[in-house]
């Protein structure tokens, strides 16, 4: 009768009770949830006022920038992206803070939910309560019913063997007297009596099932309650670790924030340092600039007093003859130091030189090092973007999780359906199972399963009050956190101000830089156009020499020829009229001959200022030698700042390196701590579904118990109904018994002409029940057989049950799919890094061959560059030659040597030049002028 419902449950859901009283909160914590909303209502950092000041100053110092030094162009990208950075804080604060907010409403919303939860549960274990007390009285009365059973099954037993007894007076056929009569009248008042007390008992019997079936439906319907309640609490639950894992997201940002600015304030020491630095060399080069203005003077007034002697030599060289041989030979002299000095200024040359290189490879190591700068800001950049494919790849791996979440509840669903019809089948098996000791043990087992609910509510009541103070002290600890970020915020801002400062102390000292560079251009310029002055200088020095000489040569020729001339004068009088028109001739050519002198004396003065002019440009060059000099101290100290500048970069890549590392190691900790719950969460998934089997079964059981004890009240009936006939038919037995032994009846030999209806009724009623027996018997043993069947279909389904997959192979699937998961990722990450070392490979083949492209047009600039002054050279001494052979033909000289215009005449005692026109062997002196 009652085969499809289900009897309340004693001990009730325990999952569901346990975690409802495992996520309830008390009224401190929807206290603390509202003081904790009070505190975030708290103000940011800065407000959008003082971010609009900020704002203006930033776009005025972005446009004095942009119209400032090109050179400041890293300066203003750097403080724009400070800008940003800051900007970024302060939205990220905001939406922070709103996310607080809502955080912490839905927090209050969440409490007064789990309030009102906890007051339905402990309606809902009223009612409980009331309803086990209901099932105690019920367990009462159905063991009153099972002793009035075996009473009657007692009562039924000697009716059938009076029954017996009285089919056998039957058959003898003794005849009923009157007290026999008065007998079976009274059986029957007692069969009626029997019959009323039944008719009530099956009244009451039908009461309390309708009893049990209302508190079967009440229950249903408070379990359907209590599983609302414990979804909604797995919902709040679920929102709350959602906010906890925010709540770390933001101390994380935060943490990176604070190392950020940290960084920061080294990078602003490091800069003072630098200034500081700076400061020092600008007081070290003023002290050199004022030695060299002092070793200036000196120079000059050695010039001046050089100068002076010059003047006092060319006044000698006027006066005299002697005096003028005494000059070509100290000229002579000063040609040989001339010469010396060319050597040295070569070699001074060639240290310049060395020095322009060894600047050319500093200035190749500073673009190596902004190379590298910029590969580390690239790398920076990169990490960025790998912190953002992370970012994807954990809410894809969240996407994941909830697909599996969505798996696990289909399967669910089909485990569910696999289970009712496993329990179908236990139906159907225990229905036909009657045994009342097997009832015990599962009574005791159900007590048992009860006790470790009972302890297993009171574990999740413990982990529920560990959460809540887990809440709490991260509700205090972002509040603290809160409030280190406004700290940091104005710390930022001030900084923020020194960074000003500092960098309008920057943008001064890199104008000064900047002067000084185009100062420094400017000498290297002048000093190139004064070197090829002086090489021109000295080459017409040389061939001026060159000159001299050979007019002194010729000089002494005209001189022997004057001798000779006067000579043929004195001896030879008489040819003087044939003479005289060659006297006049060599008279002219005496005149022509001063003339030559005159003008050889003009350019000899004029080779001397030129001499002196060169001293003064050669000693104008050593002073821009030492300015080299310093400068290059100067570059190499700038370079070793680069240096410094390098490795301190170096050790902050270092550093991000160990921090991400350190990111990393968490990273794997919290992904290891949340596969751990996972697995956790699946076993206690696990347990609870053998927890509701369990129950299932029961459940199931107990209905079996009642539809059997449903079959006992009918067999209590008819054995009550048997029993009483029995007892009327032994009341008949003995009274017959009785008349036999003394008979009142006299004439008892008589025929009876009456017949015994009530006897011939319970032969019949003996006869139906023996049909029924035997009917029965049969039934019984083909019950006996399908449970035999169903107990092997039984053994069947648990070997199958056992062979398949259990939780440990599920585990290692997981296990599987996480090492999958991270290989993939691993394989990832590698690919892009391939594809970053591929572009940077490309560039750096780019950059090569573009500077291979640069050297070869230099080259080939160089080559043609030196053509051109060869030939400009060449050229010049041709001229020069072309010149000197027309003085020559002009003054009549005959020309003793012929010019080779494409290759001179190199003799030993010839002088030997370079390209530049430097003398490579000392002037010696040809022969004595004689007066």
């Amino acid at each position: 009768m009652s085969e499809g419902r289900q009897t309340p449950d004693p001990a009730g859901p325990p999952d569901q009770h346990g975690t409802a009283l495992s996520a309830v909160p008390g009224t401190a914590d929807t206290d603390k949830a509202k003081s904790s909303v009070g505190t975030a209502q708290m103000k940011t950092a800065f407000d959008d006022g003082a971010l609009k000041v900020m704002e203006d100053e930033f776009q005025q110092v972005l446009n004095e920038l942009i119209g400032g030094d090109r050179s400041l162009e890293k300066f203003r990208i750097e403080y724009e992206k400070l800008h940003k950075a800051l900007l970024k804080s302060h939205d990220s604060e905001k939406r922070l803070m709103q996310k607080c907010r809502e955080l912490n409403s839905e927090l209050v919303t969440n409490s007064a939910k789990v309030q009102a939860a906890v007051k339905l549960s402990e309606e809902d274990k009223g009612a409980i309560a009331s309803l086990r007390k209901e099932i105690e009285k019920a367990w009462k009365m159905v063991d009153a019913a099972h002793e009035k059973e075996q009473r009657a099954k007692e009562t039924i037993q000697s009716l059938r063997i009076e029954i017996n007894n009285l089919s056998k007076l039957v058959e003898q056929g003794a005849g009923i007297s009157q007290g026999q009569e008065q007998d079976v009248n009274d059986l029957l008042k007692m069969r009626d009596e029997l019959t009323q007390e039944r008719d009530k008992l099956l009244n009451d019997i039908t009461q309390l099932r309708r009893d049990l079936d209302d508190n079967s439906y009440k229950q249903s319907d408070l379990e359907k309650q209590i599983q609302d309640a414990n979804s909604q609490i797995n919902t709040l639950q679920e929102k709350i670790t959602a906010a906890k894992t925010e709540n770390m997201k933001e101390a994380k940002r935060r943490e990176q924030i604070e190392t950020e600015l940290k960084q920061s304030k080294q990078g602003l020491e490091m800069k003072n340092a630098e200034y500081k630095a700076q400061t020092q060399q600008f007081d070290i080069q003023s002290q050199e600039l004022k030695k060299s203005q002092q070793h200036l003077k000196q120079l000059k007034e050695d010039n001046i007093r050089l100068s002076k002697e010059n003047q006092i030599l060319q006044v000698r060289l006027d006066t005299t003859r002697g005096q003028f041989t005494e000059l070509v030979t100290s000229n002579e002299k000063l040609a040989n130091d001339c010469a010396r000095r060319v050597v040295e200024l070569k070699e001074k040359e060639d240290e310049v030189n060395q020095l322009k290189k060894e600047r050319d490879n500093e200035q190749k190591k500073k673009d190596h090092v902004e190379k590298r700068l910029r590969t580390v800001e690239e790398q920076a950049a990169d990490i960025e973007q790998q912190r953002e494919r992370l970012r994807g790849t954990i809410s894809s791996l969240e996407q994941d999780i909830e697909r599996h979440r969505k798996a696990q509840e289909e399967s669910r669903r089909q485990i569910d359906t696999l289970t009712r019809e496993r329990e179908q089948l236990n139906k159907t098996c225990q229905k036909l199972v009657a045994d009342n000791q097997k009832q015990t043990d599962q009574v005791k087992s159900f007590d048992q399963s009860k006790k470790t609910l009972e302890q297993d509510i009171t574990n999740y009541k413990e982990e529920a009050s560990k959460q809540r103070k887990i809440i709490l002290k991260m509700e205090k600890e972002r509040d603290r956190y809160i409030t280190e970020a406004g700290q940091l915020t104005n710390q930022v801002l001030a900084l923020m101000e020194e960074v000003k400062k500092k960098e309008l102390e920057l943008f001064d000292q890199k104008k000064k830089i900047a002067e000084l560079e185009t100062r420094l251009k400017q000498q290297q310029n002048l000093y190139e156009a004064v070197r090829s002055d002086r090489n021109l200088y000295s080459k017409n020095l040389i061939e001026s020499q060159d000159e001299i000489a050979e007019m002194k040569r010729k000089l002494k020729i005209m001189n022997h020829q004057i001798d000779q001339l006067k000579e043929e004068i004195q001896g030879k009088e008489q040819e003087l009229v044939r003479a005289q028109s060659e006297h006049e001739k060599v008279k002219k050519e005496k005149e022509q001959l001063t003339l030559n002198v005159d003008q050889l004396k003009n350019e000899a003065k004029k080779k001397e200022e030129a001499y002196a002019n060169q001293q003064s440009e050669f000693e104008r060059l050593n002073k821009q030698l030492t300015e080299a000099n310093d400068e290059r101290k100067k570059q190499m100290k700038q370079l070793q700042q680069v240096i410094a500048e390098r490795d301190v970069l170096g050790t902050q890549l270092v550093r991000r390196n160990d921090e991400l590392a350190l990111l990393y190691e968490k990273l794997k900790i919290q992904q290891s701590t949340l596969n751990k719950g996972e697995l956790q969460y699946k076993s206690r998934l696990e347990d609870l579904r053998i927890l509701k089997l369990e129950l299932k079964k029961l459940r199931h059981e107990k209905g079996t118990l009642q539809d059997k004890v449903s079959n006992t009240d009918d067999l209590k009936r008819e054995v009550f109904h048997v029993q009483r006939e029995l007892l009327r038919e032994r009341t008949r037995c003995r009274a017959l018994e009785e008349e036999l032994e003394n008979p009142m009846n006299v004439h008892r030999w008589r025929k009876l002409e009456g017949s015994d209806p009530s006897t011939f009724e319970l032969i019949q009623k003996i006869q139906l029940l023996q049909k029924r027996l035997i009917t029965k018997t049969e039934e019984v043993v083909q019950k006996e057989l399908l449970i035999q069947e169903k107990e092997k279909l039984y053994a069947e389904l648990k070997r199958i049950l056992a062979r398949q997959p259990g939780p440990e192979v599920a585990e290692q699937l997981s296990i599987y799919q996480e090492t999958l998961k991270a290989k993939t990722k691993q394989l990832k990450a590698l690919a892009s890094e391939v594809n970053m070392y591929e572009s940077q490979i490309d560039e750096y083949k780019y950059e090569i061959d573009k500077l291979n492209r640069q050297l070869i047009e230099v080259r080939q600039k160089y080559f043609i560059q030196k053509k051109k002054e060869n030939m400009t050279k060449e050229k010049e001494r041709i001229q020069q030659l072309q010149m000197t052979q027309q003085i020559q033909t002009a003054s009549g000289i005959p020309i003793q040597q012929p010019i080779d215009l494409i290759q001179p005449n190199r003799s030993e005692n010839a002088q030997r030049f370079t390209g530049g026109g430097f003398n490579l062997k000392p002037s010696v002196k040809t022969g004595q002028v004689t007066a």
